[in-house]
Order: structure tokens, then C-alpha cells, then sequence
């Protein structure tokens, strides 16, 4: 139980206390009335005595009484009613609430109050161990007081208005005052009258109420003086005639009103009388009637209502169906046995407003301080004199009688029959004693003057003597079988025990049991039994037997009085928290049960109350359904009280946790919140938008977009694929396309990114970069896509969603850095979008798209998202069937229920981790994705591809039209388009004669410029030069950022421009992702934005076609004897396609050289058929003669091998742009390569090696072109490509496409084309080692073997007679020629011999004649001319090229010699005839 504020002895002995009537003349009542009090209420304050007081018991013994209190009462005669006593109950309860403030705030999240008392407990309670120590601590604590006012105050007003019964004597009358005014004409009269009346009371049978202990009832005659009207000296005579009649002992001269009612301003004058009417308040405004007191107070308590408590009760719309168990969840629909309860409320709150009526009335107004000590005397006087002294002459006769009539021969007989039955009775049960409640005992039994007796000693605190009183009582009803009178008789007995000074004997708690048992089961009087637990509960949780104490109260816990079961629940849930181990959950639900019993009874500030304090012990505990019954009455009963923020405070708990309701309940959990919330925001219509809990925000993943959303493509058009809130973020992507900006800008700005460049983000997410403020373009909508989630089983409706906004108009345009202009912010300034409805079905999580049009440059704030809250009809046939069956848009219907609310938009930045104070604190950066700038006009480019292929074979040459549409209202210019892959498209040449016209897009129009031959120049070169910068590769650019050559430059508002592109297949077969970024500006340059970009990603799927392989050698043949540079160049094909595209078979078409220095003369062993036709898998060699060329410029010289009729120009567009765009990228990546190695090396060594490694390199790059055949839909296609192969070192083979040169190198080129073929999916892992970081010192022998080229000139067979001439001699003459740039020294050494013997068996073995060493220095390019004689003995096949050439450059000593091998064997064939 909860802690009270008296002890539990001081408890009993008030419950318990000497009743004196008043019975008051109408003149003595007005005097009274002067204080605003009657006279029973004006000595009430002072009807404890302050000293002790002493009588003796029947033994003659002194006996001290302590502190004792009388009651002096009206006299009534009327029995109070049932239902009167109900209603004033119910209203003591009602009125007495907790202080203010402790229920206002429980319903929080995280820590929390336990509002279990006065002083609020801080607990952090996840888990029931903590609870446990925060509760023993509390109960430990000299603070704990959880006090329980209106328990008390019930309590208190239960024992008072208790009706008095004949079976005890505790609640009878034991004395009465006479009260008589001494102003009136014959006061000795008026006591005589009064006094036939109180015998007429007590004696007539007319009247059998109220109760009185004895026959001869004590007469107190008290003279009521008013000291400010009335004469002095006739009350003084009046009162010694009344001394004389009847006694010192039994009269009293009482003097009041000492001053008149007119209170002085500045004395103040105590009211001790508030405490005690604020209490009866209620008896004395509803119990009885208002009349004027009359000598006899006939009050009638009919006029009360039937208190209903047990019915239904609808309030403000919101049914209450109590029947249901406690925790069990209530239906909103349940109206049909409702009960209203508007005259219940309207009594209610005529009961607070009479409670403030009367603790406003002064009390006391025309007494003093002196009178107060007036009346205290007097009431001590009455006491000692009077009463007490009555009372002992009582408890004598009383004994007396008992002993002489009746003690000693009961006592006597029962000895006698115990002594000769030998055996002892044995007691019957309570269930088999005859119910014998109805019996009654005259007045003069002696089992009754027994009771009276311990009655009697029990009001005088003389509890021994009443224990024994009671005891033998006790015994007598019960061999009388009369159970009411036993059960009183236990009563009293335990409670006497339990009061004795030094507990003699413990307190008999079965006594009590047995005594509540046969209240209730037997004698059906549950007011008795009530008392019984009240005190019995008391006593033992006095003696800390909480367990047992909370058993006895929820024993009494019944249908037939929800009120009284609602109270003891709550007392028997402190029990359980007062124990040693405190029984937390046990607190809880009892609290629980308590809560659904004072709703039934209408208390719903109490029930309100208990719910909340029960809510803290279940929260976070992952009992979801009990806490949802819990808010959801929590919520009900806020609202009843009008506690409406409270109230959408617990239907809001239940809506925002992860539910596991059924769909039914979560519907009617929503209807009924969309109902509260709709009710607080009439109150306050004018008010802010609340805070919606439904559905759930995704803050993190809400996107920003700055744009127009993209257009679909139309037909052959398609737009360009820029980007969209449909795409995925893809990280590695968006670092991409950052990059190709910074590529851009960086070319516009001459090399360097400017200082406040920031990369253009259409998009913002949580992935990008938000730290700084993103730009919006003014007439451009800002897109937000806000992630929703219903986390209910039923679908929610929004309907009006639209964006919340704040908007600081700008100039940004102004010369003085952005100054802020004084504008009214309209709607005019910001266009929002508005959803007329968005349905999210059930526990689904949908996107919103939300836009906002600015039309003026400003700050803009996206605050976050207003909608209406609604569900829909038709919710329950949802369950198990497809959401959106039946939920087509602009089709809902609704059930009239929304509410108009918002949602925040607050999105955490990323976490900061960079410094070292970052790095030990939280501390998160800004996410500005949704306060944009919105800046000047810009120009919007939109781009449009036209017969844009998505599949291509390798090297194939596509024509295409891009189309470029300015779709604002501004100029742009300065458009570029930027890619890592320039070498895949171009738009022509720079100027027009080298862009071929754009032809109609017929089958068989070549996308080459071409030019009809006549079959004359067939297998001859013709010759053609451009420069690389005709073609935007000049020194110094950059080929991956394109100019687009614009008519003008400028592109006007809606205008359109449509260009030619041609497209290159790559040369890798798979699927390329191509990235566009087109770059532009406006002619006005801003402050804000400077530029802006448009992407595109290109998807193309490439398949095989040809693979191109080419070495290069010198020729060994010198036809211009003064120019000794000729070189072969062996050209392979290969047919490698799979026919996956329809392809047949490929035509060589032309075969083209561009150098600055080389160029192809002509074709070497062409075979007749000039048609070059390669089916699948199968290969061709072409052999080509490389001449140097005459000139030496920067152009390149284009030489045109044609195997056909017409003549493809390869050094117009678009040939010549993916030649050399193919070229710059080869160029790039061999400069990263050759960066990677650097060293020092001496100054002497880098040129010796640069002049020796310059004779092996070569330049000549070769162009294969072919045609393609393809059938495709009957129609007969021609696709053109062209393959590059870029040729840099003699003898080195070169390849059209990419190599993988770890495992090349290992597995040979056929085993690794066959690896590739077989495996496309494996991947394999090339180690690095790392490469020395100087350059080699010695040139390779490979590079040194090229210095010198010479030639041997001999017939190829000679003819001699050996019979003749046995020595055969042979001219030979050998050819040097010196292929550096720097004088050469050379030795020629004849005396070489071949050792292997293969060789000799092979060519035989011969002599020179003459000199056999030559040593020769050569100038740059110089040719020299050697005549030798070789010498054969017999005939046979020999070898000429014995002879060994040393070569070192003329400024070095001996570094480098190598000797220069030829490439082939010189043989000669020697006759004999």
C-alpha cells in the first residue's frame, strides 16, 4: 500500500471515536451561522484533546488515555442511502487528485520520470535488474512517500459514513449537547424542550435512526453566549440557574462572536476549520439539502442520481465499452450500449465549482483567538467532566450486570461440561454453520451488554479490556451460531490485539479472515467487509507483510463496485512495490487493472494516472501489444479529460512503433488518432502545422534534382541519356564524369581550373558531395524525391502533398557582391507542385516527386513536406489481396477523416574525420543538398543522336547526325563535348573541303569521300598531305576535348543545329560504355555559374572483324643506287568474324601509309585477281614497297594503295580524323609509359644512344580499309571500317588492336588468339617487376645491327670450266650504306669462317682474293661501293654473306661495336661446263 500520512495506530483510534450529538435551538444556530458554520462544524477543529486524560476500569486501575478525539455530529434521522453514499464517495475520490504535473509529461522517450509518489524517481529502465536496485534504493530512502490523497480521503469518508447497526455499538450516539442562545426569552425552557426531544428521538419507535449506546444518554446543556450582542450578566444568571438544576458537571457557559463581523484589515485571524470543510464539502453541498438547519435536520438523499458507473460511457464522440477484460484493445465502433453520461460530468464539475465556493467563504469572522481558546476549554471541560466520567460509570454498571446475571453461571455451565465430556467440542467451519444472520438479540441480552461493554472500553483506548470483552463474545455468537455478530465480534478482537501496549500477543490475522469471509459469503454486507480489509490491510502492511497485505485487497475486488475494486487494485500494486524485492511487473498490471476500474467507474483523471504510471515499467521492454493497449487508453482517456495533447501524443506512440497489430486494429488505431489530431487543430486553427508521425521520412536517402526531366526518344531521335533521379548513383562514374569536367574547364581556362570551380551536380544524395550550397537555374524546377514508408498493414492516403519552403529573394547580378532586396516573398517568386493524391499501400515504401519553380534568383530553403493524412474506405478487404487491386489514382474514396500536418526535412551531414578534435568527438559536417541557390538565366542545351547505332563492328565507320537544340531563352556559344574515347567519333574536319557532304542516308553512299580512279594507277600509290592540326591534333591540345563547330559559334534561343558525326567501332570486341560531356556557356558571363554540361553515355556492342598485323624490314635491294632507303612492309589479315552480324565476307578496299617520312610506293606480288576477298577464318598477306619521302614538313604524307575503282581520299574526313585521333591517343599512352622511366645518364652516352636507336625506328603508319557485305531484311548493306596500325620499329610486328603482353609473350600470338577465343571470361593477373629507373647505357644488338645496311651484287649462277681452270673467280660487289645521321667508322673483316658444320654441309666453303680488311668511314646517309673477288674450287651452292662489318660511331672509342649481321644468306650457284 502506499504510504499514508498517519500512523496506523493513530489511523484506528480515529476511525474509531466517542459520538456526541448536537441538538441546537434555531437562535443558537444563527449565531453560529455568523461564522458561516453550523455548531457541530465550529468545534470541530478542536475536538482533540491536547492532554491526557485519566479514568479508571472496573478494577479500579488507572488507565491514561493519549490523544483522544471525539466527534460531535447533528443529529440525523434518516439512515444515509446506498446511492447517496456511492455518489459521495465516488465524489471524495473525484475530487482528490495528484499535484499538478505528474501526468502531464510521462508519455517521453529514452529516460523517464516513475511518477509512483509526490517526488519523481529518476529511472533508466531498459531491463528489469535495474529497475530492481532503483526501487530498493527508493524504498530504502528516507524521501519515499508515495502518497495516495484520495485513498485517504475515501477511506476516511467511508468509515464516516458507515450506517450504524445493531450488531455494535461503535457508531451509536453516546452523549448529546444541548445547545440554547442565551438570548433567547426563556433559555431554561428551550433546554427543557430540547431535551424531550432528544428522549422522544431516542425512545419513540417512530424513529429508528440514529443509534444510541444506553438508554441514559448523557445530557451536556451548553448556554451560547454572543459576547458582541448579548447581555453579560443574563447569560451569567441564566447559567448559575442552570448549575443549580443540573449540575457543575453538566452544563457550560460558552462565550463567542466576541467582536462583530466586520474583521479588521490588518488582523489576521487563523482558519482552522478549511482543512475539515474542504473534506465534508461534498456531504454538506450534495448530500443533503441547502435548506436552513432546522432543531431536527430532516435531510432526504433521494434527489441523487443512479450512479450508472457500470454502463458505458460515451463522451465528445468516443465511446468507452468497460466490459471488455482490461487488456483487452477497445473498439471505436462498439456504440451500441452506450450510456451518457452528461449529467454525471455536469455534477461533477458543479462539485469542483462548489469546492472552490466554499474554501473562498471566511470561516470565523466574528471569533478570536480568545474564543478559539473558548471553545478548546470547553470541549476539554465536557470531556473531563462530562463524558469520560459517564463513560467509566458505563463500563461499571455494564460490568456489574454482566457478572451478576450472566458470567458466572455461563461460565460455571461451560466448565461443568468440559469437565465431565472429557473431550472438547469441536468448532464448525464457517461453511457449515447455519446462516444465521438474520438473528437478532434483545437490547437487555448479555451477549450484546458485552459488546457494549468492549465497545465502550475500545473508544477509550483500554484495549486490553476489549480483547477479552470481544474474546468471550466471540465465543458466545459463535455457539449461537449468530455470524454477524461473531464476525464483528473477530473484527474488533484483532484490531484490540494489534493495539495493545507491548503486543502481548501477535495480531491474529486469521481472526480478520474469517471475519471478511463471513461478511461477505454469509451475511453479503460488503461494506462491512470492506472495513474489515481497509483496516486489516493497514495492520499488516505495518508490519511490512506486504504479500499478504496485497492479497486481502485484491481479495475484495468485485463486480458490484468498480470504484472500491479500482482503489484496492491500486494499493495492492504499492504493496507489491514496497516489498523487499520489489515486484515491478506485478506493480504494473495491477496498476493496469486498477486503471480499467476507475474507468468504469468514471474516474478518468485516476485511470488516466494509473495507465500512465503502469506505461513507464512496460515501455522499451519489446511488449508491443501491451504497450499499445496502454497508449491507445491512454490516448482515449486524454482526450475524454481534454488533455488533447496528450492524447495525440499516445496515438502517436502507437502509430511510430513497429506494430504487430492485425490491419483491423492498426485502422482503428488511425481513424481514432486522424480524430484527436483533427480536434486540437480546430482549438487552434490559426496555430503552426503539427508534426504528422505518419508515414516515416527517409531522411539520408531523399535526392535533389536541378533540371527538366529528360525527354523520351522519338523514333530514329534519341535524347541524350544525361541524367535522371531514375538512375543508380554509381561512385566510379560520377569521379568520371568530375574529371571530364575538370578536363574541359581546364582547356577553356588555358590550362588551369579556376580557383572556385565546382563540379556541376544535377543530382545531390547521400553519396555526393553537399557540403556546399548547389546552384538552381531561375525558370528551372528543383526536383525532390522524398522516400516514404508505411510502416501500418493499411494504406495511407496524402492528399494536397507539396513542398515547405522559405525563400530570401537575391540579386546576384548586382555590382555589389549579391546585396539583399527588400522583396515580399509570393507566390509569384516560388511555383510548388502539388500531389493531389499519393497512396502508399501497406507497409510499402514509395517515392515522391515534388517540384518547385523558381522564378526569381534567391536563397532557397526546402524545409520539408505538407500533405493530408487520410486512409481510405475499404481498408479490411485489403487483407490478402493485392494492394493496389481497386486503388487506381483519382479513384479513392475517402472516409471524411484527415488532418493537414507536416514533416520536417532534416538530413545529418557526413561525419567528420580529418583533424584530430574531429577525429575523438562526434561531429557531423553540413548537408546543404536542400538550400540551393538559384542563380541568373543560363542557356539549356538539349541533344538529340539521329541513326545512332547501338551495335558496330571493330574498326567499322558509321555516319550519324547529332542534333543541338537550344531550348531557353538565352544565346549559347563555346559548346565543346569532351570524352575519354575521342578516337571513337569526330565531327570532320576544320575545314569544309575536308568534311565530305552529308549524303541522303541511302544503302550504298559511302560515309569516305572517294574519288573514281582509272585502272591505270591500280597497285601505285597516289599521294595527298593534311596537317594533324586540320584535324584538332596540334601540338600542345588536348584530343579528348572536342570544339563543335557551331554555325557561328552561337547558338540562338530555339534554335536547332543538326551536325554530321561519324563513329568509329573500337577496336576491343564487348560492350563499351562511351561517356559525351557537353560543355557550354552563355554569352553573359555570371558570377554563380559559369558554365554548364550536358552527359550522354553511349552503350555499344561491338563484334569481331578483322585482325591487322604488320612488320616492317629494309630492303636488301638498292634499284636507286643514290638513295638507299627501301623498306618491305608485310601487312596480315585476318578474317575473324563469327557471322554473328550477318557479315559474309570482307573486301580489302585500300591500303593507305601517312608519315613525315615514309610513304608506300607500290604493291609487291599482287596476285591478278585484285578483288581482295577474306571469308570467315580466313587470312591475307599483303606485301607493300616503302619509299622515304622528299618532303620534310610538319604535314603528313598520305599514299593510297587501291585494290578497286574508287579511290577512298584517307587524308580527308573521316579518315584522316580517326587516324590521327587513333595516333594521339598511341602517342599519349607511350609518353606515360616513357615517363615512367628517367634517370641521369652522361651527357655523351643519351646522344650516342639516341643516334643509334634513331636508325631502327621508323614512322609509317598504315590504314587498312575494307567493306563489308551484309543481308539484312532482303536488303543487301555495305559497312566500311578502317583499322590502324602504327609502325615504330624495324622488324617489330605491329597490331591493330590492343595487346595483352604478360602471357603473349609466353604463349606464342596463336596459342593466345586461341585462349581467347576459347575463354573470353578469364581474366589474367600481370606482375609487375619494377624496371630500373635509368635508361639502358648500351644500345640493343638489334639496334646496333642497324647502323649500316649492306648489300651484295653477284650473279646468281656463273658459269666455269673447271677442266680448263681449276680456280673459279667471281666479281662481287658490296654495297654500304650508312642509315644514321653521324659519321660512321667501319671495318670489313673477309677472313670470317663459318663453323658449323650444318653450314658447311650445306654451302660449301670458298675464298676472297685480295684485301682481306677494309677500313672505311661513312658520312651521314653516304652509299660506298666495295669490288671483291671470291674464289671456288669446285661446283656447288654458296653462301656469299661470310664477311663480318664492324660499325662504331666516329666520335666514340670503342663503345658499341657490334658486328652487323645480314638479314639473309647470299647465295650463288656455280656450273661446272
Amino acid at each position: 500500500m502506499a504510504q499514508c500520512v498517519q500512523s496506523v495506530q493513530e489511523f484506528i483510534q480515529d476511525s474509531f471515536v466517542p459520538l456526541v450529538a448536537a441538538l441546537c435551538s434555531e437562535e443558537a444556530e444563527r449565531l453560529t451561522r455568523k461564522n458561516n458554520l453550523g455548531f457541530s462544524e465550529l468545534v470541530k477543529p478542536f475536538c482533540r484533546l491536547t492532554s491526557e486524560v485519566h479514568m479508571r476500569d472496573p478494577n479500579n486501575q488507572l488507565h491514561v488515555i493519549k490523544n483522544l478525539k471525539i466527534a460531535v455530529n447533528n443529529i440525523i434521522t434518516h439512515s444515509p442511502q446506498p446511492g447517496g453514499i456511492r455518489k459521495l464517495l465516488n465524489d471524495v475520490v473525484s475530487v482528490s487528485q495528484p499535484a499538478e504535473g505528474l501526468v502531464a509529461n510521462v508519455i517521453t522517450a529514452g529516460d523517464y520520470d516513475l511518477n509512483i509518489s509526490d517526488r519523481s524517481v529518476k529511472a533508466s529502465v531498459p531491463w528489469y535488474n535495474n529497475w530492481k536496485d532503483t526501487l530498493m534504493e527508493l524504498n530504502t530512502s528516507t524521501f519515499y512517500s508515495a502518497t495516495t490523497p484520495w485513498f485517504e480521503s475515501y477511506r476516511e469518508s467511508f468509515l464516516q459514513s458507515m450506517p450504524a447497526s445493531d450488531h455494535e455499538f461503535l457508531n451509536h450516539y453516546v452523549a448529546c449537547m444541548l445547545v440554547v442562545s442565551s438570548g433567547e426569552p426563556e433559555p431554561v425552557e428551550q433546554f427543557l424542550k430540547l431535551s424531550q426531544e432528544q428522549h422522544r428521538i431516542q425512545h419513540s419507535s417512530e424513529y429508528a435512526y440514529p443509534k444510541w449506546f444506553i438508554p441514559n444518554t448523557l445530557k451536556y446543556y451548553v448556554l451560547l453566549h454572543d459576547v458582541s450582542a448579548g447581555e453579560e450578566q443574563r447569560a451569567d444568571s441564566v447559567y448559575e440557574e442552570m448549575k443549580q438544576r443540573y449540575g457543575t458537571q453538566g452544563c457550560y457557559l460558552l462565550k463567542i462572536n466576541s467582536r462583530g463581523s466586520n474583521r479588521g484589515a490588518d488582523e489576521q485571524i487563523p482558519d482552522p476549520w478549511s482543512q475539515y470543510l474542504q473534506k465534508n464539502n461534498i456531504q454538506t453541498q450534495e448530500s443533503y439539502d441547502d435548506g436552513p438547519y432546522t432543531v431536527i435536520s430532516n435531510k432526504n438523499a433521494d434527489h441523487l442520481i443512479s450512479d450508472g458507473l457500470d454502463n458505458d460511457i460515451q463522451v465528445d464522440g468516443l465511446s468507452n465499452n468497460f466490459k471488455a477484460h482490461p487488456l483487452q484493445l477497445d473498439h471505436l465502433s462498439d456504440t451500441s450500449t452506450s450510456f451518457d453520461a452528461t449529467e454525471y460530468i455536469k455534477t461533477t464539475a458543479s462539485l469542483h465549482e462548489s469546492k472552490k465556493t466554499s474554501s473562498g467563504t471566511p470561516h470565523g469572522t466574528c471569533l478570536t483567538l480568545t474564543d478559539h481558546d473558548r471553545i478548546r476549554q470547553f470541549i476539554q471541560e465536557f470531556t473531563f467532566r462530562g463524558l469520560l466520567p459517564h463513560i467509566e460509570k458505563t463500563i461499571r454498571q455494564l460490568n456489574d450486570q454482566l457478572i451478576s446475571r450472566k458470567g458466572l453461571s455461563r461460565s460455571l455451565f461451560s466448565a461443568t461440561k468440559k469437565w465431565f465430556s472429557g473431550s472438547k467440542v469441536p468448532e464448525k467451519s464457517i461453511n457449515e454453520l447455519k446462516n444465521t444472520s438474520g438473528l437478532l438479540y434483545p437490547p437487555e441480552a448479555p451477549e450484546l451488554q458485552i459488546r457494549k461493554m468492549a465497545d465502550l472500553c475500545f473508544l477509550v483506548q483500554h484495549y486490553e479490556l476489549a480483547y477479552s470483552c470481544y474474546h468471550t463474545a466471540k465465543k458466545d455468537f459463535l455457539n449461537d451460531q449468530a455470524m454477524l455478530y461473531a464476525a464483528g465480534a473477530l473484527e474488533m478482537a484483532a484490531v484490540s490485539a494489534f493495539l495493545q501496549p507491548g503486543a502481548p500477543r501477535p495480531y491474529p490475522a486469521h481472526y480478520m479472515d474469517t471475519a471478511i469471509q463471513t461478511y461477505r459469503d454469509i451475511c453479503k454486507n460488503m461494506m462491512l467487509a470492506e472495513r474489515c480489509v481497509l483496516l486489516s490491510a493497514e495492520i499488516l502492511k505495518s508490519q511490512s507483510k506486504y504479500s499478504d497485505a496485497a492479497a486481502l485487497l485484491i481479495r475484495l475486488t468485485s463486480e458490484d463496485s468498480d470504484l472500491r475494486s479500482a482503489l484496492l487494485l491500486e494499493q495492492a500494486a504499492h504493496c507489491f512495490i514496497n516489498m523487499k524485492s520489489p515486484m515491478v511487473r506485478k506493480f504494473a498490471f495491477h496498476m493496469i487493472l486498477a486503471g480499467h476500474r476507475y474507468s468504469k467507474a468514471g474516474q478518468k483523471k485516476h485511470a488516466l494516472r494509473c495507465y500512465c504510471q503502469a506505461m513507464q515499467v512496460y515501455k522499451g521492454k519489446g511488449w508491443s501489444l501491451a504497450e499499445d493497449h496502454i497508449n491507445f487508453t491512454i490516448g482515449r482517456q486524454s482526450f475524454t479529460l481534454r488533455q488533447l495533447d496528450n492524447a495525440v501524443s499516445a496515438f502517436r506512440h502507437i502509430l511510430i512503433n513497429d506494430s504487430k497489430q492485425p490491419a483491423a486494429q492498426q485502422g482503428t488505431f488511425l481513424r481514432e488518432y486522424l480524430y484527436v489530431y483533427k480536434n486540437v487543430t480546430q482549438l487552434s486553427p490559426d496555430g503552426p502545422l503539427p508534426q504528422l508521425p505518419l508515414p516515416y521520412i527517409n531522411n539520408s536517402a531523399t535526392r535533389v534534382f536541378f533540371g527538366h526531366d529528360r525527354r523520351p526518344a522519338e523514333g530514329e531521335k534519341q535524347a541524350a541519356t544525361h541524367i535522371s533521379l531514375d538512375q543508380e548513383y554509381d561512385c566510379e562514374s560520377s569521379h568520371q564524369w568530375k574529371e571530364l569536367e575538370e578536363q574541359v574547364v581546364a582547356v577553356v581556362n588555358k590550362g588551369i581550373i579556376p580557383s572556385n570551380f565546382q563540379p556541376t551536380q544535377y543530382c545531390l544524395n547521400s553519396y555526393s558531395d553537399n557540403s556546399k550550397f548547389p546552384l538552381a537555374v531561375v525558370e528551372e524546377p528543383v526536383t525532390v524525391e522524398v522516400a516514404f514508408r508505411n510502416p501500418l498493414k493499411v494504406p495511407l492516403l496524402l492528399t494536397d502533398l507539396s513542398l515547405l519552403w522559405k525563400f530570401q529573394p537575391k540579386d546576384f547580378s548586382a555590382k555589389h557582391n549579391g546585396e539583399t532586396k527588400e522583396l515580399a516573398c509570393g507566390n509569384d517568386m516560388i511555383g510548388a507542385e502539388v500531389i493531389a493524391e499519393f497512396l502508399i499501400n501497406s507497409e510499402e515504401t514509395k517515392m515522391a516527386r515534388l517540384k518547385l519553380f523558381p522564378h526569381q534568383t534567391g536563397e532557397l530553403h526546402i524545409l520539408g513536406v505538407v500533405y493530408n493524412l487520410g486512409t481510405i474506405q475499404g481498408t479490411m478487404m485489403l487483407d490478402g489481396i493485392d494492394p493496389s487491386i481497386g486503388l487506381q489514382a483519382g479513384k479513392f474514396v475517402y472516409n471524411g477523416m484527415s488532418v493537414r500536418g507536416r514533416q520536417d526535412l532534416e538530413i545529418q551531414g557526413p561525419r567528420l574525420n580529418n583533424t584530430k578534435e574531429e577525429k575523438t568527438s562526434i561531429k557531423y559536417g553540413p548537408d546543404r543538398r536542400l538550400d540551393p541557390i538559384v542563380t541568373e538565366e543560363m542557356p539549356l542545351l538539349e541533344v538529340f543522336f539521329i541513326n545512332f547505332p547501338t551495335g558496330l563492328l571493330c574498326g567499322e565507320i558509321r555516319k550519324a547526325y547529332v542534333e543541338f537544340v537550344n531550348v531557353s531563352k538565352c544565346p549559347l556559344t563555346a559548346l565543346k563535348v569532351v570524352s575519354k574515347h575521342p578516337e571513337f567519333f569526330t565531327f570532320g574536319g576544320n575545314t569544309a573541303v575536308l568534311t565530305p557532304l552529308s549524303p541522303s542516308a541511302s544503302e550504298n553512299c559511302s560515309a569516305y569521300k572517294t574519288v573514281v580512279t582509272d585502272s591505270t594507277s591500280v597497285c601505285t600509290a597516289l599521294m595527298s598531305s593534311a596537317s594533324s592540326v586540320n584535324f584538332g591534333v596540334g601540338t600542345g591540345s588536348q584530343p579528348e576535348v572536342i570544339h563543335v563547330p557551331l554555325p557561328d559559334s552561337v547558338l540562338l534561343p530555339g534554335a536547332s543545329v543538326q551536325l554530321p558525326m561519324w563513329l568509329h567501332g573500337p577496336d576491343e570486341e564487348g560492350v563499351h560504355e562511351i561517356n559525351f560531356l557537353f560543355y557550354y556557356e552563355s554569352i553573359k558571363k555570371h558570377s554563380k555559374m559559369c558554365h554548364r554540361v550536358l552527359r550522354h553515355t553511349a552503350v555499344i556492342c561491338t563484334s569481331r572483324s578483322l585482325n591487322v598485323r604488320a612488320t616492317v624490314c629494309r630492303s636488301n635491294a638498292l634499284e636507286d643506287e643514290g638513295k638507299g632507303d627501301n623498306m618491305l612492309v608485310f601487312v596480315d589479315v585476318e578474317n575473324i568474324n563469327t557471322s554473328e552480324a550477318g557479315v559474309k565476307e570482307f573486301h580489302i578496299v585500300q591500303v593507305s601509309s601517312n608519315s613525315k617520312h615514309w610513304k608506300l610506293q607500290k604493291a609487291v606480288n599482287l596476285s591478278e585477281d585484285k578483288d581482295y576477298k577474306l571469308a570467315s577464318r580466313e587470312r591475307g598477306k599483303l606485301c607493300f614497297k616503302a619509299v622515304r619521302c622528299k618532303n620534310s614538313g610538319e604535314n603528313y604524307t598520305f599514299a593510297d594503295i587501291v585494290f578497286g575503282n574508287e579511290q577512298i581520299i584517307s587524308s580527308a574526313s573521316p579518315c584522316a580524323d580517326f587516324f590521327f585521333r587513333s595516333l594521339s591517343s598511341e602517342l599519349k599512352r607511350t609518353h606515360t609509359q616513357s615517363n615512367m622511366f628517367q634517370g641521369a645518364v652522361k651527357q655523351s652516352f643519351d646522344e650516342a644512344v639516341r643516334l643509334i636507336q634513331k636508325c631502327s625506328k621508323v614512322d609509317l603508319n598504315i590504314v587498312v580499309l575494307w567493306k563489308a557485305y551484309v543481308v539484312e531484311d532482303n536488303k543487301q548493306l555495305i559497312l566500311e571500317g578502317q583499322h590502324h596500325i602504327l609502325l615504330h620499329t624495324l622488324g617489330k610486328e605491329a597490331f591493330s588492336f590492343p595487346q595483352k603482353q604478360g602471357f603473349k609473350k609466353i604463349l606464342g600470338n596463336s596459342d593466345w588468339e586461341d585462349l581467347e577465343q576459347e575463354s573470353p571470361e578469364m581474366v589474367f593477373l600481370k606482375f609487375f617487376r619494377p624496371e630500373s629507373s635509368s635508361l639502358p647505357t648500351r644500345p640493343t644488338p638489334d639496334q646496333l645491327s642497324n647502323l649500316i645496311k649492306t648489300s651484295l651484287h653477284y650473279p646468281e649462277s656463273f658459269n666455269h670450266s673447271f677442266h680448263q681452270k681449276s680456280l673459279c673467280l667471281v666479281p662481287v660487289t658490296l654495297l654500304l650504306s650508312n642509315c644514321s645521321e653521324a659519321d660512321v667508322d667501319v671495318i670489313i673483316d673477309l677472313r670470317h669462317k663459318t663453323t658449323s658444320p650444318e653450314a658447311l654441309e650445306i654451302h660449301g666453303s670458298f675464298t676472297w682474293l685480295g684485301q682481306t680488311q677494309y677500313k672505311l668511314q661513312l658520312k651521314n646517309q653516304e652509299v660506298c661501293s666495295l669490288q671483291l673477288k671470291a674464289c671456288f674450287v669446285r661446283t656447288g651452292v654458296y653462301n656469299l654473306g661470310t664477311h663480318r662489318v664492324f660499325a662504331k660511331l666516329a666520335d666514340q672509342v670503342t663503345l658499341f661495336e657490334t658486328s652487323q649481321q645480314n638479314s639473309m644468306p647470299a647465295l650463288i650457284i656455280i656450273n661446272n661446263i
